[in-house]
């Protein structure tokens, strides 16, 4: 199977307000919207917008055992694993169990993700020059 498909839309139009969901543990700080999503693999690319102000350190950091790729559309946000402010045009590309977060904005972000949740490979890094 592969990943859903859909037609052109506008995601982050006010018609669309709708269709966002609060992230479970953290309501009232983000919010997300899945755009693709393949049942079978578990693979999907979603939006995760954090609202202004929001400050995730309560629920710590995260790892996955799965790569996932971020782009930081709009906004502004800390990753406290990194020490590093990510605004619009930041790209990270995670290899599995790479530590992240907590975050924090105070003007709010939309973050790009995709993630592949069967590809739990070894802790293969590209960035080695072999």
């Amino acid at each position: 199977m592969t990943k859903s498909t859909v037609t052109y839309w506008n995601a982050l139009g006010p018609t669309e307000k709708g269709r966002w969901t609060p992230i479970r543990g953290l309501e009232q700080m983000a919010e997300e919207l899945t755009l693709s999503a393949d049942p079978i693999s578990g693979e999907y690319t979603k939006l995760t917008r954090f609202l202004p102000g929001a400050d995730t350190t309560a629920s710590g950091g995260k790892a996955h055992q799965y790569p996932e790729e971020v782009f930081i559309i709009s906004g502004c946000l800390y990753d406290a694993a990194f020490d590093m402010w990510l605004e619009s045009g930041h790209y990270a590309s995670r290899p599995p169990d790479e530590f992240h977060g907590p975050f924090k904005t105070d003007v709010g972000c939309v973050v790009l993700e995709v993630s592949f949740p069967n590809r739990i490979t070894d802790n293969i890094s590209n960035d080695s020059a072999t």
